[in-house]
């Protein structure tokens, strides 16, 4: 029974990927109650709640992720974007710009974080700044459309 853990996190991403959110919480759950200090139960367990929109949940959970392994790019960016859409409450934009930094330098090309430092450099008010990171995306994905007209707007709107 000592991968009991285990069985608990394969039938909770099996409920999200179902898009049974609810159900996959509760399966993880007992994935963390039998081994507490595993990452990829809190990431996923983060996953499900940012999908029923629970975004206090999710934060908790990819923070604690990122205590027990600071190098999961994915609960870097995720939070990010969690904190980067909220409109409940003010969030701090540099907190923002550090975990996609974070995000970046486990992996430079990693499109979404490069759009998504964009968006957060773009709302800080550095439009240069915001200007390189479309760049090195469009380096990578020339074709990227949301990264073309975003790149548009700071040039028409913000760098004259």
């Amino acid at each position: 029974m000592d991968n009991k853990y285990k069985q608990m996190l394969d039938e909770g991403i099996d409920l999200i990927y179902k898009n049974d959110f609810q159900s996959a919480i509760d399966k993880i759950n007992l994935s963390i109650e039998l081994k507490g200090d595993w990452e990829i139960s809190y990431f996923y367990r983060a996953v499900a709640y940012q999908a029923l929109e629970k975004t206090d949940g999710a934060i908790l959970d990819y923070t604690k992720a990122l205590k027990i392994n600071p190098k999961m790019t994915d609960a870097y960016y995720n939070r990010a974007k969690i904190m980067l859409e909220r409109k409940d409450c003010k969030v701090d934009i540099n907190k923002i710009i550090s975990d996609l930094d974070n995000a970046l330098n486990l992996d430079e090309n990693f499109v979404d974080a490069l759009f998504a430092m964009a968006a957060a450099q773009k709302k800080a008010g550095d439009y240069h700044k915001a200007l390189e990171y479309l760049e090195r995306l469009l380096k990578i994905q020339p074709d990227a459309i949301h990264a073309r007209a975003l790149k548009k707007l700071l040039l028409q709107k913000y760098i004259i």
